[in-house]
């Protein structure tokens, strides 16, 4: 049985977005299709799907159990593409993850274990001690916000502070608030279930002049005891067309283990 806490360590990406508040000033509120069309596609297309973040990074993963940080090298690509590699102080990596919009794929050559499954929440958390959808991880650390589920997603915004305000509501329920910056740079998510409830914050901190990507990206989870934190040390995006890094090899010799 695998062992939940054994990547209590490790896990978890960076896109920017595009000038959203030209030409919104004042604090009037806009109607529900003030960003839609074009409008809501131009908010995630700084760096698009052909882009590939190259990146060494720290995670810091905090539970209830304490604080966990690690060292990794990361690929990462809209909208669910992702390669990691924990880096360890000496030696070669003991821990291999990918993941495609259709397969998982972990690694741990110390075990011998091999595992491949659906890239869902619920088979990361047998890896983490909380649940996480991929493409939302993706998403986040590439500095572009998650999907909401289904079509017709609706849209406000309106001004807070020095600050644009965009509400997205899913007609399922599920929607997010996100904050930009007069330049257009994400600072702030709040994500919310279908009942209203909060599931977890996001925070965009640290640019630097002329780069699109926040170089510290932080999740809160609504318990307000877990988070993850990832920082990037060294970050390169690149045009990139071929997949294939995102599908790890079977090493000879190991065994398969399916998750679903």
């Amino acid at each position: 049985m695998l062992n939940r806490w054994f990547l209590i360590r490790p896990i978890i990406m960076v896109l920017a977005f595009s000038m959203l508040v030209a030409g919104c000033a004042g604090k009037n509120v806009a109607g529900p299709d003030a960003l839609s069309g074009k409008s809501s596609e131009m908010i995630s297309r700084t760096i698009d799907e052909g882009d590939r973040i190259v990146a060494v990074a720290r995670i810091a993963l905090t539970t209830a159990q304490g604080n966990y940080p690690v060292r990794v090298a990361l690929i990462l690509q809209k909208p669910s593409w992702l390669r990691l590699e924990m880096l360890p102080v000496i030696g070669t990596p003991d821990f291999f993850l990918t993941a495609t919009p259709d397969e998982m794929r972990i690694f741990i050559p110390s075990r011998g274990e091999f595992y491949a499954g659906k890239p869902s929440a619920e088979n990361l958390a047998r890896f983490l001690p909380w649940a996480f959808n991929i493409e939302d991880l993706v998403m986040i650390f590439s500095g572009a916000y998650p999907r909401l589920p289904g079509k017709d997603v609706s849209y406000k915004r309106f001004m807070e502070d020095a600050l644009m305000r965009v509400d997205m509501t899913a007609p399922g329920g599920d929607s997010q608030s996100i904050w930009f910056a007069q330049n257009g740079q994400p600072v702030k998510l709040v994500r919310k279930g279908a009942d209203h409830g909060e599931i977890y914050q996001a925070f965009y901190e640290d640019y630097t002049p002329g780069s699109p990507v926040a170089r510290r990206i932080t999740i809160k989870m609504a318990d307000q005891v877990t988070a993850v934190s990832v920082s990037y040390t060294d970050i390169n995006i690149e045009k990139a067309t071929d997949m294939s890094i995102f599908k790890l090899p079977v090493a000879a010799g190991i065994k398969t283990i399916q998750m679903d």
